[in-house]
């Protein structure tokens, strides 16, 4: 299942996990609109499309103004985003999110991804951040922490049937 970033931290945000404030903006408008509405003196925003890659692909930009939000918004929208992931041919950016900027005292990478090898779910993670994740993996093996989830070594009880 593909997931943006907005709805992993609406999902996270329901269980309690802090996550900035932010809101989607569908036009360049509702972009500068999140803006004001955040309050924020500094805001990101972010193409939302289903790859990694997409700040050195141009799709997140830091912005102190609403009129800067939708300028950058407006280079975006109906534009293909092409990554490392997507190939040349990129995909096409439908929405963006719009958050407050925080300042990041250490950045760290954490994924569930199909291992379609074992057929498993498996967790990644790396202390190194995850703006470069796909290049840190092939040039730095490592330095990531890969463990597949088998579901058969279930630490929880499981129901007895009646």
């Amino acid at each position: 299942m593909d997931i943006h970033e907005y709805q992993a931290k609406e999902i996270l945000a329901r269980a309690g996990v802090p996550v900035p404030r932010g809101g989607l903006a569908w036009s360049p408008e509702q972009a500068a609109f999140r803006v004001r509405e955040l309050g924020c003196g500094r805001c990101v925003v972010k193409a939302q499309i289903h790859s990694g890659g997409r700040g050195e692909a141009g799709g997140v930009k830091l912005v102190g103004s609403p009129g800067e939000a939708a300028a950058f918004a407006a280079t975006l929208f109906g534009r293909n985003l092409a990554t490392r992931q997507t190939g040349p041919g990129g995909k096409p950016v439908f929405r963006l999110w719009v958050e407050e900027a925080t300042d990041i005292a250490r950045e760290i990478y954490l994924g569930f991804v199909l291992d379609r090898q074992s057929e498993r779910v498996m967790i990644v993670a790396s202390g190194h951040g995850g703006m470069e994740i796909e290049q840190l993996s092939q040039e730095d093996p490592d330095s990531l922490i890969r463990q597949t989830v088998d579901r058969s070594s279930r630490t929880t009880p499981r129901p007895t049937p009646r």
